[in-house]
């Protein structure tokens, strides 16, 4: 079953926050057999593609929701949070070093990090679109490699025993 779906599961997967590609290719490769090299394509279109929605929108709906009852203490919370955090990388980075903070942000995979947190703080931060953008793409560049890279040396591993 989820072979026969496989490259829509990942496509799926990577669009998801937080799981984002880093949780996508490595589920396409071996649990739906998609080869690699057509996850890690498939997983880094559907990674980037709500990017520009996150620039554009998710700061607006955060504000807009942060009044709200029931959703306003954890929308409030995401806004400080991002705000906070953007400043800080603002801080340690300087002007002319965010392009590599942010592209360094989103390519090491680490929890909290990835295209969705990069975007947001770059929406926080006013940072420039197209830049951001540029930067968030090498660094899904980036992700996906060392992704990928982990991904097949463990499968190949669990292979050759």
């Amino acid at each position: 079953m989820l072979t026969k779906y496989g490259h829509f599961i990942t496509f799926l997967i990577s669009m998801v926050p937080i799981v984002e590609l880093r949780g996508a290719i490595p589920f396409g490769v071996m649990k739906c057999e998609v080869p690699w090299q057509q996850a890690v394509i498939i997983s880094m279109i559907g990674n980037m593609l709500p990017v520009p929605f996150i620039f554009f929108f998710a700061r607006k709906i955060l504000e807009w929701g942060k009044d709200k009852p029931v959703i306003g203490k954890f929308f409030s919370w995401c806004l400080e949070k991002g705000h906070h955090g953007g400043e800080k990388l603002k801080a340690k980075a300087g002007d002319k070093g965010m392009f590599w903070a942010l592209l360094l942000f989103v390519g090491i995979p680490l929890p909290g990090t990835g295209a969705w947190t990069g975007t947001l703080a770059a929406s926080m931060l006013d940072l420039d679109f197209k830049k951001s953008v540029i930067a968030v793409i090498c660094g899904v560049l980036l992700a996906a490699a060392i992704i990928t890279l982990l991904t097949v040396m463990g499968f190949n591993m669990f292979i050759t025993k």
